[in-house]
């Protein structure tokens, strides 16, 4: 008898991305390892108006659904009090209630949680700004022209060896550039496959020279060897076969436009953006603040890692 399981935030960008494509809920169960029922009544019970699908709203309306189908348990100011540092800190109400569960602190559900942070809105509080935002926009781009470069002999996303496409082995990584507002200056990010642990180097600008210097700093510098590195179509590491020849670190490409080919990667950046909002400048961003926001990220405990944190993962 299979067992249920409820579809998770990660699944529904897929379904939205392989909905974008045109696939059928056959073709998305499959893709999923998932029933076909379980994919109808994903569309059924969270497609808006116009039987249009977000993920973002389809996580609305989940939780939405399971803070009415539950009694609001009572706690005191000050086991909310344990609860307001954790989201202080960025972590997801998931991360917070199994912290304190863990540590025989507070048995308080992650429903609950959200719940505290909604009413705080409404009496005009701002613990909702610790929480992390999907509002990221996609142009639709159905059978559009690549226009960011084509890259002779560049390696496929799918020759990758399986250390890197089972995440079974530390150093396999993807990596991307994020932008800030006005100005060149942006940053590089980079996530292990394995156990999700992030760096992030600053750029004064997004050029394959700078991107390849600050590359070539990291891998040298790292504890970890660094063994491949999975990039999106970006012009910016258009050059990496001269990354290819000063180490032993080889690249690989993901399709155009398949973002979640890098799901690790872009996971992280919208972490990312919890410091670093998009209307944000990032010129008088440091390398320290880069670091600051990496370790603070790479302490949060992780359900997939069974809430172990990337530091742990990627250190012991």
């Amino acid at each position: 008898m299979r067992t249920y399981r409820q579809i998770t935030t990660e699944e529904r960008y897929i379904i939205s991305h392989l909905r974008i494509q045109g696939k059928g809920q056959a073709e998305i169960a499959r893709e999923l390892g998932r029933d076909r029922s379980t994919i109808w009544r994903e569309f059924k019970r969270n497609c808006g108006a116009c039987n249009v699908y977000r993920p973002s709203k389809a996580v609305e309306k989940t939780n939405g659904r399971r803070v009415r189908s539950r009694k609001k348990p009572q706690f005191n100011g000050e086991q909310f009090a344990l609860v307001e540092r954790l989201l202080k800190k960025k972590w997801s109400p998931d991360q917070v209630s199994n912290e304190l569960r863990s540590h025989g602190l507070l048995d308080i559900s992650h429903e609950t949680i959200y719940r505290y942070v909604w009413s705080d809105k409404e009496q005009g509080g701002h613990l909702y700004e610790n929480l992390r935002h999907s509002t990221k926009r996609r142009r639709k781009r159905y059978g559009a022209y690549d226009s960011r470069g084509v890259m002779a002999g560049k390696r496929s996303i799918d020759e990758r060896p399986m250390g890197a496409d089972k995440r079974s082995r530390k150093g396999h990584y993807e990596v991307d550039t994020v932008m800030g507002r006005g100005s060149k200056h942006c940053i590089l990010t980079m996530v292990d496959r394995k156990t999700g642990y992030l760096i992030i180097r600053k750029l004064g600008n997004r050029t394959t020279s700078e991107v390849n210097s600050e590359l070539i700093k990291t891998i040298e510098g790292e504890k970890i060897k660094i063994r491949t590195i999975t990039a999106d179509n970006g012009t910016e590491f258009h050059q990496y076969k001269q990354l290819e020849q000063v180490t032993p670190v080889r690249f690989y490409f993901a399709r155009p436009y398949h973002s979640w080919e890098r799901g690790s990667n872009e996971n992280a950046n919208g972490l990312i953006r919890q410091y670093l909002p998009k209307a944000m400048s990032m010129t008088l961003l440091t390398q320290s603040d880069c670091d600051y926001i990496a370790n603070e990220i790479n302490e949060r405990p992780r359900k997939r890692y069974g809430y172990r944190t990337p530091n742990e993962l990627h250190f012991r």
